[in-house]
């Protein structure tokens, strides 16, 4: 096969890379190949000891033949750059050589090719695996990720069902990265932006008569003169799907920036995401329950699957909700709400200057004596509310279970030091919001009994109505809260606001690290 032909076999060329010949994957060579897969991976101790525990069986290799995954893992680090990592730091020329001298060769050549397979698998997972500080909270230990040991790598490739599918889907990464891995590696570092810039103003709607409509039409590939018709109602609304927005087919202030915003910024928001998916766990579990606060989504998953979804409302942008990875492990039926001390100056304590202690009785708060599990109930009287209000003093209060609590019937605890847990509400009107920023970090639930009943797998019970009763999960289940304004949907990749305003800190701190690692 000719050069020229293996540089036609992979989309990876535009990179300057070969590709695995076809041949080498289908060919069968005689002879003792575990034996000679033992003299190939002497001396490196990591390779050793995973070939050792399978009897020196090939991983790549079926048959007698170098399997369609060597084509794969050269797929994968043809795109190495969407990971963040440079292609050529895996010798990918190095690897087609090798496949092709097993090509016909003596059992020792694809015991070697074999050997190379395996080894620049593992130091790319590993690589892969090498998370930023993206501002996670980690509640246990066992949520950081970790860099593998190459040994533990292999293993993992050899235990999957199938190593093809394995490769597919980035198995060694949790399926946020995979898929927008999967979208960035879509995208070229040199595109072209738009077309043409649409300029902000009024919403351009069905019979608007704005000039913009011309550029509106032009940027989305319609003919320049027409009006706002339905053609470009219907283009706009397909803009929209695709970017996991409210489809209504009128281009408002997101929409002209989604359109404005051209294909290297994109590119960069896609990475910067990935980032904050690669921080998170590799494996998420077998359950688990993933909160968006830019989405201000919940799902529940399991085995890899969405089996429920709900609204939630997440942090003002004055007190955002954290990300976080943790664990849930008890609920609580006819909770307290503890009142922010923020809160209780703010709203509660003006009420009680003006209509006295009375006021606490209406709304069924009471007054404590400090923040411990020890605290003892205080008169309401005794208290300098003025010096409250002013924010000399800080007083403690909570609300008593009831139709009107804060906390609505049930509350899901997963212990962290920011008091962030997720919980029900008695007023479902701002989950009707498009943006639904209105809580103080925690996140409230449009369907807590929804939540509760998968977690339980029956709907629980309060005994009475005493407060605070608490209910142990059989089994902790975890919860992550993120944060991504470039998300994968099933039509494609959602681009959200920034509600928080942590993406230009972070996309500078990004290229920062891209041009740092160019020059070295």
């Amino acid at each position: 096969m000719s050069r020229r032909t293996l540089l036609q076999r992979v989309g990876a060329t535009a990179l300057g890379l070969a590709a695995i010949p076809a041949s080498s994957l289908a060919q069968a060579l005689p002879g003792d190949l575990e034996a000679a897969i033992r003299a190939s991976v002497r001396g490196d101790r990591d390779l050793d000891r995973f070939y050792e525990e399978r009897d020196y069986r090939p991983l790549w290799v079926a048959g007698g033949r170098v399997g369609p995954e060597a084509e794969q893992l050269h797929s994968l680090l043809a795109t190495a750059a969407a990971d963040g990592l440079s292609p050529r730091t895996y010798r990918p020329d190095a690897l087609v050589e090798a496949v092709e001298r097993a090509d016909d060769g003596p059992p020792r050549a694809l015991a070697r090719a074999e050997a190379l397979l395996s080894r620049t698998f593992a130091n790319y997972v590993r690589d892969v695996r090498r998370h930023r500080d993206m501002g996670v909270v980690y509640t246990e230990a066992h949520f950081v990720p970790i860099v593998p040991s190459r040994t533990a790598v292999l293993t993992s490739a050899a235990q999957a069902p199938s190593l093809q599918r394995y490769l597919e889907t980035v198995g060694w990464m949790n399926p946020l990265y995979a898929k927008l891995r999967g979208a960035l590696a879509g995208y070229g570092e040199e595109q072209a932006g738009p077309v043409a810039h649409i300029p902000a103003g009024s919403i351009l709607k069905p019979g608007s008569k704005d000039p913009r409509v011309r550029l509106l039409r032009i940027r989305l590939g319609l003919t320049p003169d027409g009006a706002y018709d339905a053609a470009l109602a219907s283009a706009v609304r397909a803009l929209q799907r695709s970017h996991g927005q409210p489809a209504d087919g009128t281009a408002g202030p997101l929409t002209l920036a989604l359109l404005n915003q051209g294909s290297a910024e994109t590119g960069a928001l896609l990475r910067l995401n990935l980032e904050r998916a690669r921080a998170l766990p590799a494996q998420l579990g077998r359950r688990y329950v993933l909160v968006d606060a830019a989405a201000a989504r919940l799902w529940m998953y399991q085995d890899d699957r969405a089996v429920g979804s709900m609204r939630v409302a997440v942090g003002r942008p004055t007190e955002p909700t954290p990300m976080m990875a943790a664990m849930i492990r008890h609920l609580t039926l006819n909770p307290y709400w503890n009142v922010p001390p923020d809160l209780a100056r703010s709203r509660i304590a003006p009420g009680v200057v003006r209509d006295g202690p009375q006021h606490l009785r209406n709304l069924r708060y009471e007054v404590l004596s400090d923040w411990s599990e020890n605290a003892t109930k205080v008169e309401p009287g005794s208290i300098d509310w003025q010096a409250v209000v002013a924010g000399e003093r800080e007083v403690r209060l909570r609300q008593l279970p009831g139709p009107g609590n804060s906390m609505g019937r049930m509350k899901f605890m997963f212990p962290n030091q920011l008091g962030i847990y997720l919980h029900d509400t008695p007023d479902r009107t701002l989950l009707r919001e498009e943006t639904r920023l209105v809580s103080a970090g925690c996140v409230r639930l449009d369907d807590a009994p929804q939540l509760a009943r998968w977690l339980f797998g029956r709907m629980p019970v309060a005994r009475n109505a005493a407060p605070e009763q608490q209910l142990t999960l059989p089994e902790p289940v975890p919860v992550y809260i993120t944060y991504l304004t470039a998300a994968p949907e099933p039509q494609g990749v959602a681009l959200r606001a920034d509600l928080y305003k942590r993406d230009p800190a972070q996309l500078a701190a990004l290229a920062g690290s891209r041009r740092n690692r160019r020059q070295r």
